[in-house]
């Protein structure tokens, strides 16, 4: 068979280049490996489906047969969302999936994420599928295959239950050419709004621009459209659906860590005393703002995986990351949505009077985006390593090693950390002038040119 690269099985996921780390037979293997580990954990069937890129096709059939060798049913609810395929595992009590996404890594990427006994699997799990393909410990048997189409049913569970909006309401939605064209402007006309479509044709080549909500070039034409129509609010998706970015009538960008003050708002007005979990990449005024309202803020690690864990740990009824991921617990299954985040988004600003006061008046700071420094693949990791190790901050109020280095100072913070599914560095800047913002980067350039001398910085 072809080589197992080992650099695919990353933190929270696998994902590889399409031909030449991760290839149709390598995906089979993959697929043995995880049946027999649902045949460990007592299961009988796993969902299968895939989002829009041109190899998912080919890999969800060969991670299916996979599967099934593994004695393991497998149905296949073909090409839908990311958060799709976990609706399938709840409403097809399969309480297991696997999507195959390259989410928004570049057209020839792709990769699967997976959920077993409705544990979504991360770090030593996912290592340990591997080990089974290696040791070649792996059950074997004759899965049935089955086809379902579980869309109907995801519109119904969202429009048809306690969802509901005030108002009707004028939406534009930017999809990139990913898969959620294929459903998210149906579901808002079902909820009653009245829905400008941007690249919604489902194209794996992304011809217009990347399926980023989090890269803000990947958000002009959203701008541009609600500057030119009467649509009031604008979302974009990522490739997989399992990431919102939202943005104003006046060209504000609306980022993850503060629409999810407006859902922890309206979260504990129902349910005082919860826990809302937001990641090391998220604004410093989350956690006041959850205090205000009478929630208990969790500051934790980043990763789609590694949130839902710790919302099963602790129960938590909302948690977000600034890239884009909302979780809610509430009214819904705890897993990554980022059409139904959107739904709710329209039901709270459906009631508002003043939409654009609503999004203007949460705390804000001077932030930037997601910065990078590429690097060499595991590169990431090791320089990270070495700064929590040998780093000196200049009169930091807190230093947090939870994900990275997140460095809290009296007037801002600094984050570095190592993405989990590029080789990349990621950087958050946050303060409350303009001049402590620079300060705080110039102590963050200090340190990372004193551990890697070469480093391209972004800022």
């Amino acid at each position: 068979m072809d080589a197992l690269p080992q650099e695919i099985f990353k933190a929270y996921d696998i994902r590889g280049i399409v031909g030449t780390t991760l290839t149709a037979e390598i995906v089979g293997k993959i697929g043995h490996a995880l049946g027999s580990e649902a045949r460990a954990r007592k299961q009988a069937a796993v969902a299968v489906g895939y989002d829009g890129r041109l190899s998912g096709p080919a890999l969800a059939a060969a991670l299916a047969n996979g599967i099934q060798k593994a004695g393991i049913d497998v149905i296949d609810v073909g090409r839908v969302t990311t958060p799709m395929v976990y609706f399938a595992a709840y409403h097809l009590a399969t309480h297991c999936g696997v999507a195959v996404t390259g989410s928004h890594n570049p057209p020839d990427y792709n990769g699967l994420k997976m959920v077993l006994g409705d544990e979504t699997l991360s770090g030593e799990a996912i290592q340990k599928l591997r080990s089974r393909i290696e040791k070649n410990d792996l059950e074997h048997g004759a899965g049935r295959y089955s086809k379902h189409d579980i869309v109907q049913a995801y519109f119904d569970r969202i429009s048809c239950s306690d969802l509901k909006l005030a108002r009707p309401m004028k939406i534009a939605v930017d999809c990139g050419n990913g898969v959620p064209g294929a459903f998210a402007p149906e579901l808002y006309r079902r909820l009653g709004c009245e829905v400008t479509e941007l690249y919604c044709e489902v194209d794996g080549t992304f011809p217009n621009h990347h399926p980023d909500p989090s890269v803000p070039k990947n958000l002009e034409d959203l701008i541009r459209t609600l500057q030119s129509t009467d649509a009031e609010i604008g979302f974009a998706f990522d490739g997989d659906g399992d990431r919102l970015g939202v943005v104003t009538k006046n060209g504000s960008v609306i980022y993850p860590d503060r629409q999810l003050m407006l859902f922890a708002q309206d979260v504990l007005s129902r349910n005082p005393g919860a826990t809302v979990i937001y990641d090391v990449k998220s604004t410093r005024h989350l956690k006041p703002w959850i205090e205000r309202h009478g929630g208990r803020p969790l500051l934790w690690k980043t990763g789609h995986s590694l949130i839902k864990a710790k919302i099963a740990e602790t129960g938590a009824l909302l948690a977000g990351e600034m890239s884009g991921h909302v979780f809610f617990k509430e009214r819904w299954y705890g897993f990554d949505d980022a059409l139904y985040a959107g739904a709710r988004l329209l039901e709270i600003l459906s009631r508002e009077p003043d939409l654009d006061a609503k999004l203007h008046n949460l705390p804000d700071a001077i932030s930037t985006p997601e910065l990078q420094i590429k690097l060499n693949e595991g590169e990431n990791y090791a320089i990270i390593d070495r700064l929590q190790k040998t780093a000196q901050f200049d009169n930091p109020r807190e230093v947090i090693t939870i994900d990275g280095l997140r460095v809290e100072y009296a007037d801002g913070f600094g984050l570095a950390r190592a993405s989990n599914t590029t080789p990349v560095v990621v950087l958050r800047f946050e303060a409350d002038t303009k001049a402590a913002l620079k300060r705080i980067q110039t102590d963050f350039r200090r340190v990372i040119l004193a551990a890697k001398p070469d480093a391209k910085l972004p800022f």
